[in-house]
């Protein structure tokens, strides 16, 4: 399966390169402003055209780009980002762009061989994760006894604090451990064509709003890069909304520190930056990927923490089939409710004018009523 789709896809990316050509001419010289708007004709011709790959880096870069770029999201509204993959045009797109974000630590197992066929010299590449210390993504729900060592041999009270090597930066939380046994590979991973296991490390960064700042300044730096004469706009974009994630930062840490527990349980292993933040226990009832059926022991084992801990609320997400969460929750008599990893808003979402910091402020709102139940 895995071959006959990379096969597929590089068929696919061959087909894109004789469509595209390469001779593309940056998207800074095409572009213009809508018909009519009032704008300088020197900014019609330093509009940056800027593909992200998937919602919450839209987000974030629309944020500090403002006006002075025209963001395009490759993964359409409402659909899971994880099994995502480009079509001839979107590549097109992408070759076309002058700038081009993305997650990275393996959220986007497309990325390598997608630029890796590009002809487009000067698109400059934001990985907005670069520089943070990445955990160990939780694969299996099997480690869910009170912070005790688990066969991974680390501890697990804050959610799987393994980095690895290769992204072992100075950062913040200096007080992660570190180990040679989850030292990956990315190239060997990335011909393997991993569609879900993220080489082993957990992406989901952007549920921080710690580490979101530092996403956030990742993207000032690669837009001012390819825009110079706008770093000082850049700048004063990215410190307004940093201003927003620093306040949001602050109401989770308030909101935790007296909480009754600290446990929560999640159907997806997509909050283990958000726990290790705020000193709480991500228990995902599968892994990273949204749409990974548990074992039959793994529901076993987190139907047999609920009931331990008496856990009230059995939390589930929009993009995916919240069958699995409704069934531990009629199995230990507790509620389901929704937390959301933000890889995509719903079309209901996006008409209501939610984004990343009011669905935050939604998890917040959910988490904290379970953490005191």
């Amino acid at each position: 399966m895995k071959f006959s789709k990379k096969t597929a896809l590089g068929l696919l990316f061959s087909l894109t390169l004789i469509v595209a050509g390469c001779g593309q001419k940056s998207a800074s010289d095409t572009s213009a402003a809508p018909t009519g708007a009032p704008v300088p004709a020197e900014t019609e011709t330093t509009k940056l055209n800027v593909q992200v790959s998937f919602y919450p880096m839209y987000e974030f870069t629309k944020n500090v780009a403002g006006d002075l770029a025209d963001v395009h999201t490759l993964v359409p509204a409402g659909m899971e980002p994880h099994d995502w993959e480009p079509t001839p045009q979107d590549i097109a797109s992408i070759e076309k762009a002058d700038v081009l974000v993305y997650n990275g630590a393996g959220m986007e197992s497309w990325m390598d061989q997608v630029t890796g066929s590009l002809s487009n010299t000067s698109l400059i590449q934001v990985e907005a994760s670069k520089g943070i210390n990445l955990l160990e993504g939780e694969e299996h729900a099997h480690h869910h006894e009170d912070s005790e060592v688990t066969e991974h041999e680390h501890d697990h009270d804050h959610g799987n604090e393994a980095t690895t090597e290769e992204h072992d930066h100075d950062h913040d939380h200096a007080d992660e451990a570190t180990t040679e046994e989850h030292v990956h590979d990315h190239d060997a991973e990335a011909e393997a064509g991993h569609d879900h296991d993220h080489g082993g490390l957990d992406p989901h960064v952007w549920l921080s709003p710690a580490l979101a700042v530092k996403e956030i300044r990742n993207i000032e730096a690669g837009l001012a890069q390819a825009a110079p004469e706008h770093a000082e706009q850049f700048k004063q974009n990215a410190d307004a909304y940093v201003a927003q994630l620093e306040s949001l930062d602050q109401d989770f840490k308030a909101a935790v520190a007296d909480s009754k527990r600290k446990d929560f349980i999640t159907q997806h292993a997509a909050f283990g930056y958000l726990a290790k933040e705020y000193g709480l226990q991500q228990v995902p009832i599968a892994g990273l990927s949204p749409e990974q059926e548990p074992s039959a022991a793994q529901m076993a084992s987190v139907i047999d923490f609920a009931k331990e801990h008496q856990v009230k609320t059995i939390f589930f997400e929009t993009l995916v089939s919240s069958k699995v969460s409704e069934t531990i929750a009629s199995e230990v008599g507790a509620k389901t409710a929704v937390l959301n990893p933000i890889e995509g808003l719903t079309e209901e979402e996006i008409a209501a004018g939610m984004d990343y910091i009011s669905v935050m402020r939604k998890n917040l709102e959910a988490l904290e009523l379970a953490l005191n139940e």
